[in-house]
Order: C-alpha cells, then sequence, then structure tokens
C-alpha cells in the first residue's frame, strides 16, 4: 500500500465521454469525475487519494454522504461513474478557504492531518495475527507508490524489469547472521517493528517453514557475508484474498512468490535482485517484461489475466516496476519503485483487502 497524502495539485480537465454534466480531473495520470463546469484546465484543487478515510463532517460538506466504501461508508475507493474509473476525490474543502493553493501545490504540502483524513488499515484474520514482539533487527518494507500517482519516476527508455503484482498478503523474513535467529512478519506489523513468534498455525510462518525460506536466506548470508539477509514474498491461495490462483492456503498447497531480497553487508542495507539469487531456490514472482520504460507497455501489461497459475484463472491486480539497476529516486525520496494497477480490480466486486 502506497503513501497517503492529501495534496493540491494542479488540474488538467477532459471530457466526460458518456455524460454532458460530469468531467473528468487529472492529478498525474489518475483521473476523477467532478461536475461539469466545476474547474478548468489550470485551477488547483485538493486531490484526496484511494484508500483515505474521511471524517464525517468532511463527508457531509462534500455531499457523499452514503456513497463511500466501507461499513462506515467513509472510505474512498475507485469506482466507475457512467463508464469512466474515478479515483480519488477532487475539491475545495471549506476549511482550506484562506489557504494559498497554490503555493501549497508547489511546496508540496500534505493537508491530511488538517482535514482530519486518516489511511485506511485492512483488517487483519486470525490466521495472519498472534502473538508479536519486538524486533529492531527486522528488515523493513517499503511502501510501493503508484505510478499513476508519480508518473515521472522512471525516465522515457530507461531498461526497467515488470513483474506481476500478486493479491495476496506480503510476508517478511529476516535472517540474522550472528545468532541464526529468524525474524517473520507482515507488513502491517512490520511497519511498527514486530515480528510474529512461531506459531505451525500463523500463515506465514507456515509459508516460511514449508517453501525452506529459512535456508536459502542463511545460504544467502553465507555468501555475501552479510550480518542480515531479508527475502520478502507474498503467501497467497483460498483463505487469504478473493483471488487465490489455484492455490489454497487452508492447506499444505499455500503459494508463495519471492518478489525482492536484501542483504545488510558491512552495515550497509543493498538491495538485490530477487531473479538472479533465488531463481531455482524459492519460487518467484512471474516476470512479464523487460526492456525500455513505455508507459503504454506498463499500463497494458497492468491488466489482463494472471500467469501464476499458468491457467489465466482470473484477472490480474496489475504489475510492479523497478529499474534494471536498483537506484534511488528523488520523486520517491527512496527506492525506484513503483506500482500500476488494473482498473478490473480496482472495481471488482467482492473483493478482500486483508493485511
Amino acid at each position: 500500500m502506497s503513501t497517503l497524502r492529501v495534496t493540491a495539485e494542479v488540474l488538467t480537465i477532459h471530457e466526460h465521454p458518456n455524460a454532458d454534466a460530469l468531467e473528468l480531473a487529472q492529478v498525474g495520470l489518475y483521473r476523477a469525475v467532478v461536475a461539469k463546469g466545476a474547474y478548468r484546465s489550470g485551477d488547483i484543487a485538493v486531490y484526496i487519494p484511494e484508500q483515505a478515510v474521511l471524517p464525517a463532517g468532511l463527508i457531509e460538506e462534500l455531499g457523499l454522504t452514503g456513497r463511500l466504501a466501507g461499513r462506515a461508508s467513509d472510505r474512498v475507493k475507485a469506482v466507475r461513474l457512467r463508464g469512466e474509473l474515478s479515483q480519488g476525490i477532487v475539491c475545495r474543502p471549506k476549511a482550506l478557504t484562506e489557504t494559498d493553493l497554490e503555493r501549497a501545490a508547489t511546496e508540496g504540502t500534505d493537508f491530511a492531518g488538517l482535514l482530519g483524513i486518516t489511511k485506511w488499515s485492512p483488517p487483519i484474520p486470525p490466521t495472519m495475527s498472534g502473538e508479536v514482539e519486538s524486533a529492531p533487527e527486522l528488515l523493513p518494507w517499503v511502501d510501493i507508490e503508484n505510478l499513476q500517482r508519480y508518473p515521472d519516476i522512471f525516465a522515457p527508455d530507461e531498461p526497467v524489469v515488470l513483474t506481476e503484482k500478486l493479491h495476496g498478503t506480503a510476508c517478511l523474513v529476516t535472517y540474522v547472521a550472528s545468532t541464526g535467529r529468524l525474524l517473520v512478519s507482515s507488513k502491517g506489523f512490520g511497519s511498527k517493528g514486530l515480528a510474529l513468534r512461531e506459531d505451525p498455525r500463523n500463515l506465514y510462518w507456515r509459508a516460511v517453514r514449508g517453501h525452506g525460506v529459512a535456508e536459502v536466506a542463511a545460504r544467502l548470508a553465507e555468501r555475501f557475508g552479510a550480518e542480515r539477509v531479508g527475502i520478502f514474498g507474498e503467501v497467497y491461495g483460498a483463505g487469504v484474498q478473493d483471488l487465490v490462483y489455484g492455490a489454497d492456503a487452508r492447506s499444505a498447497a499455500l503459494g508463495f512468490a519471492a518478489f525482492d531480497v536484501c542483504a545488510e553487508i558491512g552495515g550497509r542495507v543493498e538491495w538485490l535482485d530477487a531473479a538472479e539469487l533465488l531463481d531455482g531456490e524459492l519460487p518467484l514472482v512471474p516476470r512479464l517484461h523487460e526492456g525500455p520504460f513505455a508507459l503504454d507497455k506498463v499500463l497494458e501489461l497492468a491488466s489482463g489475466r494472471e500467469t501464476v497459475s499458468g491457467r489465466e484463472l482470473h484477472l490480474r491486480e496489475g504489475v510492479v516496476i523497478r529499474p534494471a539497476a536498483e537506484r534511488y529516486s528523488p520523486v520517491t525520496g527512496g527506492r525506484a519503485i513503483a506500482k500500476a494497477v488494473s482498473p478490473a480490480y480496482l472495481t471488482r466486486k467482492g473483493g478482500t483487502e486483508y493485511e
């Protein structure tokens, strides 16, 4: 899940092809449906992204009572309005009437706190939970930003690699060489510096033990002389999310696919090529494309059918984009890595989003 920021943005307005009273306001590569005539290209307004949870007062002010997602009808979610995908909300809240939005757009001011907007946290099912403990040695995963929100992460024609984004739950594994200790966590617990104590009933520990992830991490630590090795993978199958890829997490047939690996060498954490190091050692997320970065190609591959099962059982969640050579991005302030998500995935019915 990407970071949540509520910012002022310069809009580009497009005609809505199926509604005379509506238009499309573009922010980055996102488009949100707005009332016709409410904005013109070049205007500045506040953009509230998906996964934002709004306070009741703001929901009422925006005329969205009963129209948002979640049990409390307070969460922003992608929807189709008259056939067009609408991602996020474009507005000018009364609380910002006296705010210089042009300056805020230039400075990247985050209004989430001022507006009482928070980030939605997915529920944690019992199989993904358990007893936790403080784990300062855990190597954390990073939030991946959406390419449509930050389209300048990659340069045109920059060599990139696209892998399939799986709809499961992220498993964080850290092997500590000095003690042989193994730390296992989820993305949610890991972001809080917590690890799950070993339990044979726990989904993540079952995946780690069932696929021999600990042994692979230990071999990598020895090979590189690393203090710590982190292996990051997706656990998937029936019983995890609504997309199952032909696997069943309620049995020994639970799915696991590694998507990243890092190592602390000489006190410095380096991100390494998972496909190069783990091929033949662990199942990997499918690699869909290697070549020069082209937005059209990325968006094309973000949609379609899944390739994990080899049987195209259901839709694809999306893709993850990485540079061919690991690098820093001034756009994200960290790793150059992004995701692009399928519109069909965003608007599917009965979808689950556990973490």
